[in-house]
């Protein structure tokens, strides 16, 4: 394990790899950042509360606002918004967006009642598209490597939820995707080469390796931290981005918190879908 150290992080979320990189949100500390393996670190451009990152098909980093509901595109450091989702939600969360452009989002109106948690599609030319709802509160999500399944993190409800992707990017067939052991409150997560799922579980501080099911292949464990993210990357996709942070529920909404960065080798590549 090392740590790659970022001065000034609070809340490190969304993490992607690309471009020999990873991109992350530091959420509480209103950046993107460009983090290095070797611990070189940039910031791309200031924002308000960045959570979720993508790339649109185009490679422009577009990232998602959580308190003034909207997704960004970031060139060359400037930032421009380019979709308005002030009418579709209150606050956004994590984001994946497709290799097509289009960008599955979470989305809510109060963080504590679960029936204002949904899932939004949102695709270039058309309005947004509430594509699951009565979600215990969204949050990690991607898609599988043959694109056959999305995953979301239901954090109240301490388990991950698969859904079947139709070729217009709506959603069908809900199902548990794993039951997470009790304690668990699932966050941010990438998915590897052979399907499973790294997962954060915020509370207990820990990285949790799952097979579709439940099975649970491995941990990884920060005591005393919040465990928020994670990504596979590396020139091999092997190397795992633990994002953590040292806070409490009232430190976090009071904007108090410190980030950590430390990366695992682990021995199945990350999928390498955006």
């Amino acid at each position: 394990m090392a740590e790659l150290p970022v001065a000034g992080l609070k809340f490190p979320e969304g993490p992607r790899w690309r471009d020999g990189t990873w991109w992350l949100s530091d959420q509480l500390g209103d950046r993107v950042l460009r983090v290095g393996e070797d611990g070189a670190y940039e910031t791309v451009c200031a924002v308000g509360a960045p959570s979720g990152l993508g790339f649109a098909p185009d490679g422009a980093l577009l990232a998602a606002r959580m308190n003034e509901p909207s997704i960004v595109r970031v060139d060359g450091g400037a930032v421009a918004e380019v979709v308005d989702l002030r009418d579709a939600a209150v606050h956004l969360n994590d984001m994946f967006v497709g290799p097509d452009g289009r960008a599955y989002v979470d989305a809510y109106d109060d963080f504590f009642d679960t029936g204002t948690h949904r899932l939004l599609l949102v695709a270039a030319g058309a309005a947004p598209v509430v594509v699951a709802d009565a979600i215990r509160y969204p949050n990690g999500v991607a898609i599988t490597p043959d694109g056959s399944t999305l995953v979301l993190s239901e954090t109240f409800g301490g388990q991950l939820t698969g859904f079947a992707v139709a070729h217009d990017g709506t959603l069908s067939d809900r199902r548990a995707w794993a039951v997470l052991p009790e304690g668990t409150t699932p966050d941010g997560l990438c998915i590897d080469a052979g399907g499973d799922v790294w997962v954060a579980s915020y509370r207990s501080g820990e990285f949790l390796h799952v097979r579709e099911g439940g099975e649970v292949l491995a941990r990884i464990a920060f005591p005393g931290r919040w465990a928020l993210s994670c990504s596979l990357g590396g020139a091999e996709g092997r190397t795992l981005l633990c994002c953590t942070s040292e806070t409490t529920q009232d430190d976090y909404f009071a904007g108090r918190a410190t980030g950590f960065l430390d990366t695992v080798q682990v021995g199945v590549p990350g999928a390498q879908r955006p």
